[in-house]
């Protein structure tokens, strides 16, 4: 009984250090509470991610050109907080139960056409920004995009 609150605790802790050593900065996160959080503390904009890592090419395109770029590192640092929620299809990369159930609520909120991917830029309180799209821009071009919304929703 005792290690369990101390488990929890120590992910807790260590969350956004696991998260880093798996490739992701650590403004990203797969919990909407979480991201509208971090998006509160960090005076931030949500970008909600709907990926197929396993099987969307786009999906791994923009997360391999844009997403995971230096550039769009340092703009998402100071800009955004990042919600990728995955929607794998083979077995081996299946998610939890109580994830792949989150991931498909919000889907069925901001992606009810089902579009892989699908970007949706929130501000913290979970209001529509927009939709920006990837159409196999730079970093920089996707950048520029999101600069012209911000301007649009001060």
């Amino acid at each position: 009984m005792l290690r369990s609150p101390l488990f929890c605790l120590l992910l807790l802790c260590l969350g956004p250090a696991l998260k880093a050593q798996e490739g992701h900065p650590s403004n990203w996160t797969t919990d909407l509470a979480e991201a509208k959080s971090l998006a509160l503390d960090q005076n931030a904009e949500i970008l909600m991610v709907f990926a197929g890592s396993d099987w969307c090419h786009p999906c791994m395109e923009f997360k391999k050109e844009v997403l995971l770029s230096s550039a769009f590192e340092a703009y998402a640092a100071e800009h955004l907080v990042i919600l990728y929620l995955d929607f794998p299809a083979r077995k081996k990369n299946q998610l939890p139960a109580e994830q792949k159930a989150h991931n498909e609520a919000l889907a069925e909120r901001y992606n009810r056409g089902g579009a892989f991917p699908k970007i949706v830029l929130l501000d913290p309180q979970e209001h529509l920004l927009a939709e920006p799209a990837f159409h196999h821009q730079t970093p920089e071009a996707f950048i520029h995009e999101l600069e012209a919304i911000a301007e649009l929703n001060p």
